[in-house]
């Protein structure tokens, strides 16, 4: 297996760094599936964590000038690779301001991603700095666990309000209660509320458009789930991509779906109902 890519425009560099610290907020452990057009980030929980899951696709020629690979086979041109995050955001970090970076899976004591950084010298020769991120090599018996999950068949597909609105709200209600449970309704309203036995707190938007998909709902098609309210402020608190729109769907007392859209990425992020 193969694989080289470069960055050299520094806009895409602190773009992916910043897709990288959104995921790095909601999990140590990720998975990067590599194909000849897209780069995949992704990571799932086990039920007893929680259950959450992410699946980041991200067009490889929106971010390298040079991209090649060569995968396990002909039939299977593809490469799973399993790392901590953190220290692939580390190496991203000091290269920042980098005139190019080149990254390519190698083998050294352990398979790795390396980072080969070139930085701006005021003399003529370039200084390099060199990361190297240890990964583990996922066999091709295991690939089925980390594909693209399917579309739930969700019952409301609204867009969501302001998420600076909605994160500064979530904050206030963690400091309250565990969980939280969010209603979306197909006449466009959505209604956040934490409950305990001494108090609730419920905060309401309205006018909030449905989309394309669910436009055949009734007027009165409701649906619920209760989710994990410390997990949905990290979702809030660690996006750093400035999504375009913000999609939610729910499928009743099942799952919320978070679809977040932007012109360069796509992330779809994934909250089971709690039932206690």
């Amino acid at each position: 297996m193969k694989f080289r890519g470069k960055m050299v425009e520094i806009s895409s560099i602190q773009h992916f760094t910043r897709i990288l610290n959104t995921i790095g907020k909601l999990t140590k452990i990720a998975v990067l599936r590599i194909v000849p057009s897209h780069m995949y980030l992704t990571f799932n929980e086990r039920i007893t964590s929680g259950g959450s899951s992410l699946w980041c696709e991200i067009p490889q020629d929106h971010y390298f000038c040079e991209f090649n690979m060569e995968g396990l086979s002909k039939e299977n041109n593809e490469i799973y690779l399993e790392f901590q995050i953190d220290n692939l955001i580390t190496a991203f970090k000091s290269a920042q301001a980098a005139k190019s970076i080149k990254l390519k899976l190698t083998k050294k004591h352990v398979p790795c991603l390396t980072l080969e950084v070139e930085l701006p010298s005021l003399h003529s020769n370039s200084r390099f700095v060199v990361h190297d991120v240890p990964v583990l090599v996922i066999p091709r018996r295991l690939w089925g666990q980390f594909q693209e999950p399917s579309m739930i068949q969700f019952d409301v597909s609204i867009y969501m309000p302001s998420l600076k609105i909605v994160r500064n709200v979530v904050e206030r209600m963690k400091n309250i209660g565990t969980f939280m449970t969010m209603f979306a309704s197909s006449n466009g309203e959505i209604d956040l509320r934490c409950e305990t036995d001494t108090v609730t707190i419920t905060t309401h938007f309205k006018d909030l458009n449905l989309t394309s998909v669910s436009a055949h709902a009734t007027d009165k098609l409701k649906a619920e789930c209760r989710i994990d309210l410390r997990k949905f402020n990290q979702f809030l608190f660690g996006q750093q991509i400035n999504p375009a729109k913000v999609v939610c769907n729910i499928s009743h007392q099942q799952m919320v779906q978070f679809f977040l859209l932007h012109d360069d990425v796509s992330i779809q992020y994934f909250l089971p109902s709690i039932v206690v």
